[in-house]
């Protein structure tokens, strides 16, 4: 762990401009505080500026040009899972800041001798409901297992195909204990084409922030097992995964079918034609909401600038190319065509097991 801490506080002490001497003082704390705990506690600039060297180093995110401003709560006080609770309402509201979205992160309790002090169980802060009947599956297919948890634990939805799923908090070894997300803390879209008028059939929505909440923070040897960060949609995350995988909502046949496409043959590529419309769609609404959202041929342009910033501070780049090209038309963006060390730098986020499993 010292080890680790050494090569955090250096890397983080020199970004932030810090002397020598205060560097080495700070390295003695904490290397008196391990010897005496078996672990340290970081200071609120260390952890701020960790989490924000977390998402520059994140390989699979083409965002990282704004990694400076995520904003960082730090809710290492938090004792009770309703108080948790409570902050994680706060983070929702602060980060909508209604449609003008803010990046943000919560960063609970840090492991303890190995063993967590808090998990959040939801994948997401804010995410549909998955029901199964005979086979037939309504809602997101991809929240089925958690939703039959969380009825298992008493919640039960409206069996629609856009229900807010409940937040599922469990503090050390007591019981996960649930909590009802109140609706009108979740901005919500719902989903028009500009030419299509029928597509406003379709009842479809999405929810304005995306707030990944089971990835583990890692700063310095430390272990932040529940650290909830968002920033803000790129369209194709909604258009061309969420509602268009065949394994989530599967709204391409549907969509096809309101323009008339010939689903006859392969060659007419009617899928393209509606992976299209869809994502026209889904910029379109949220720009009539005020909502922040990027298309991917911008996101990839501000990570060409976050690439050229990286070479001239001398850090080296990394990146997943599998997760960085967009899943719609990406040869037509640089990063296409050229590769990327997938090197693991910390700090940086991490996947958990699911503690439910």
């Amino acid at each position: 762990m010292y080890q680790q801490a050494t090569s955090f506080i250096h890397s983080c002490y020199e970004e932030l401009g810090k002397k020598d001497e205060e560097t080495r003082r700070r390295l003695q704390q904490i290397q008196d505080e391990i010897g005496s705990t078996g672990t340290y506690e970081h200071t609120y600039e260390e952890l701020e500026h960790g989490a924000r060297m977390a998402w520059r180093h994140n390989n699979r995110c083409i965002g990282r040009l704004f990694w400076k401003t995520l904003h960082v709560m730090d809710r290492r006080d938090c004792n009770s899972a309703e108080g948790v609770f409570e902050s994680l309402l706060e983070h929702i509201k602060y980060a909508t800041n209604e449609g003008k979205i803010r990046p943000v992160i919560s960063i609970y309790k840090a492991q303890k001798n190995g063993e967590d002090e808090l998990r959040i169980w939801n994948h997401q802060l804010i995410r549909y409901a998955g029901y199964e009947n005979n086979g037939e599956i309504i809602g997101d297919s991809a929240s089925v297992e958690f939703t039959n948890i969380c009825k298992h634990l008493g919640w039960k939805g409206k069996g629609t195909a856009f229900d807010i799923l409940p937040l599922v908090i469990k503090i050390k070894d007591a019981e996960p204990e649930l909590f009802e997300i109140p609706l009108e803390v979740v901005m919500q879209v719902d989903l028009e084409h500009p030419s299509i008028a029928q597509f406003k059939e379709l009842r479809t929505r999405w929810y304005a922030v995306p707030i990944i909440s089971d990835m583990c923070l890692e700063i310095g040897g430390i272990q932040y097992t529940a650290a909830p960060f968002n920033g803000w949609y790129m369209g194709t995350e909604i258009g061309a995964r969420n509602l268009a995988d065949e394994e989530r909502y599967n709204l391409l046949p549907k969509i096809s079918e309101i323009m008339n496409l010939d689903m006859t043959s392969k060659y007419s590529l009617w899928k393209d034609e509606a992976l299209v419309q869809l994502n026209i769609a889904v910029l379109h609404s949220f720009h009539e909401k005020g909502v922040t959202i990027i298309d991917h041929h911008t996101a990839a342009h501000q990570f060409q600038r976050f690439e050229k910033k990286e070479i001239e501070q001398g850090r080296q780049l990394t990146g997943n190319w599998v997760w960085l090209i967009p899943p719609m038309s990406p040869a037509t963006t640089h990063i296409y065509h050229k590769p990327y060390r997938n090197e693991t730098i910390s700090p940086n986020y991490f996947y958990q097991d699911r503690p439910y499993k």
